[in-house]
C-alpha cells in the first residue's frame, strides 16, 4: 500500500471542533443572560475579563500580543520569515445589548483554535500568524459601528472615536485607559497581507439552502435617510377625508415605496423602513408629523445609486402632489464592498478540498473585514445560524458547522500563509 504523500496528509488536516465549541461555551459565560445569551457591551468590566480570558488563551499557546490606541488586540504566531506580512483572522468578542453566543466571538475563536491546531501539529508556517479583535464593532453603546477597524483604516480619526459618548456620558478615551486596553501603537501601522474573517451568516440562506459553507465575494453596500414629511394635526371626527394634511398617510407612500424599489432589484435589493416617530401619537387626532428611516442596500454602487435616485425622485413628485413638507436627506453611506479575487479563491478551494456543501453569499451586514479590506487583501467565510437569527439571545449555530467553517478558515489561511515544515504528517495518517 502506498503511503499518504504529504500533500495528502494536509489535505486531512482537521480542527478540534469539540475544543472550538468548550472555548465559545467559556468566553459565553463573560455576560451571560437569562435567556441564554450574552450582554458584553464595548469597553465594559465584562469586555475587559472577556478581553483578558483571549489574551490568556493567547499566551498560553505562545502568541506575542499587540494591542493599539484604539484597542484593537493582535495575537501573533510567529512565521519563518518575520519581515512578511502576517495572514491574520479575526472579528470582535463585543455584544448586543440582547446578543448571542456567536456573533463575532466565533471568528476570534475559530483564529485561536487554527493557532492551536498548528501547535499541536507542529506545522511551520513562512508568514507570521495572527489572531485579532477589533473593538466596538457592535456599535450599542459607542457609535460609529465597526470602530476599531474603522479607525485603524482611517476611515475616522482616533480622535473622533474617543470622544464618543455613551448614554452616561462616559467616552471612549476614558473608558479604553479604565479597562488597561488603551495601546500604544498607531492604529493602521500594524502590517495584514491577508485578512479572513469566520462569521455566522446572520441571515436564512445557507439554512435554507442546506449549505453547511458560505463563500463570500462580497458586502452589500447601504445608504440610510431620515424622512420627515410634515402636514398638519386635526381632530379626527369633525375634519373631511378630503380637506386633511395626514403626514402618516404620505409617509406610508414613501415606506411603500423603499420596498417597491428594492423588489425592483433583485436578487440583492433590499429596503427596509425599521424607525418610525409618529406626532403627536393620539388614536383621535390626524398625524401632523411623521420622522422615519429608510435603508437601502445592493451589491454594486451602480445599482445603490440608482435605488437613491428612485427614491429622491419619488419623495420629489410626492412632495409636488400632495404639497405636504417632505425632508430626506442621507445621512450615512457605506459603499459595497468586493472581497479580494485570492482571498475569494482559497477560502472556495478549501472548500472544494473538504468537501463540505457550499454557495456564493454576499454579506447584508457590516463586518470588520469591509474597513480591512481597504488596506490588504480580504476574505470571508459564512456558516449557517438556526432560523437566520442573530443580534438575538436566542442565536444559534450547529456545533459541526462551526467546525468546519474553522476548518475552512484553517486551509484558507494556509494557503497564504504558506506551510514551511510539519511534524503533523505521522499523526495524521495514525489516526486514520
Amino acid at each position: 500500500m502506498q503511503a499518504p504523500t504529504g500533500e495528502q496528509t494536509m489535505n486531512d488536516l482537521r480542527i478540534n471542533g469539540t475544543r472550538l465549541w468548550n472555548a465559545l461555551m467559556e468566553l459565553a459565560q463573560i455576560g451571560a443572560t437569562e435567556k441564554g445569551g450574552v450582554k458584553r457591551l464595548a469597553l465594559t468590566d465584562l469586555d475587559r475579563q472577556g478581553r483578558d480570558l483571549v489574551v490568556q488563551w493567547a499566551k498560553a499557546e505562545g502568541l506575542a500580543v499587540t494591542v493599539d490606541k484604539i484597542g484593537n488586540v493582535f495575537m501573533r504566531r510567529e512565521g519563518t520569515n518575520p519581515s512578511l506580512p502576517p495572514v491574520v483572522t479575526g472579528s470582535h468578542i463585543d455584544t448586543q445589548p440582547t446578543g448571542g453566543k456567536f456573533d463575532g466571538n466565533y471568528g476570534v475563536l475559530a483564529g485561536l483554535e487554527v493557532v492551536r491546531t498548528l501547535n499541536e501539529r507542529g506545522i511551520r508556517t513562512e508568514a507570521p500568524i495572527e489572531v485579532a479583535f477589533w473593538t466596538n464593532e457592535e456599535g450599542s453603546r459607542f457609535v460609529p459601528v465597526m470602530m476599531g477597524s474603522g479607525v485603524f483604516c482611517g476611515a475616522f480619526s482616533l480622535e473622533t472615536a474617543y470622544a464618543a459618548r455613551d448614554v452616561d456620558g462616559k467616552s471612549v478615551g476614558e473608558e479604553l485607559q479604565r479597562i488597561g486596553y488603551q495601546g500604544e501603537q498607531t492604529p493602521g501601522d500594524h502590517p495584514i497581507g491577508a485578512y479572513f474573517e469566520a462569521h455566522i451568516e446572520q441571515g436564512p440562506v445557507l439554512e435554507d439552502a442546506n449549505k453547511v459553507i458560505g463563500v463570500v465575494p462580497a458586502v452589500m453596500g447601504l445608504s440610510w435617510y431620515d424622512c420627515t414629511v410634515t402636514g398638519m394635526e386635526a381632530h379626527a371626527g369633525p375634519t373631511p377625508m378630503h380637506l386633511r394634511r395626514d403626514a402618516l398617510q404620505v409617509a406610508t407612500t414613501i415606506m411603500r415605496e423603499t420596498v417597491a424599489i428594492a423588489n425592483r432589484y433583485p436578487p440583492y435589493g433590499r429596503g427596509t423602513v425599521g424607525m418610525v416617530q409618529v406626532f403627536p401619537n393620539s388614536r383621535n387626532v390626524i398625524p401632523g408629523q411623521v420622522k422615519f428611516s429608510i435603508d437601502l442596500r445592493n451589491v454594486s454602487d451602480e445599482l445603490l445609486n440608482t435605488m437613491h435616485g428612485e427614491i429622491e425622485a419619488f419623495v420629489e413628485r410626492t412632495r409636488r402632489e400632495t404639497g405636504l413638507g417632505i425632508d430626506l436627506q442621507r445621512v450615512s453611506y457605506y459603499p459595497p464592498c468586493p472581497f479580494h479575487p485570492d482571498c475569494v479563491g482559497a477560502v472556495r478551494a478549501a472548500t472544494e478540498r473538504l468537501g463540505y456543501s457550499t454557495m456564493d453569499v454576499v454579506s447584508g451586514a457590516g463586518h470588520d473585514a469591509i474597513y480591512v479590506a481597504r488596506l490588504a487583501p480580504a476574505g470571508m467565510i459564512f456558516v449557517p445560524c438556526k432560523d437566520g437569527i442573530s443580534h438575538n439571545e436566542i442565536e444559534d449555530a450547529q456545533p459541526g458547522h462551526l467546525e468546519a467553517g474553522c476548518n475552512v478558515l484553517l486551509h484558507a489561511m494556509l494557503e497564504r500563509a504558506g506551510i514551511v515544515s510539519t511534524s503533523a504528517a505521522d499523526e495524521i495518517v495514525a489516526q486514520k
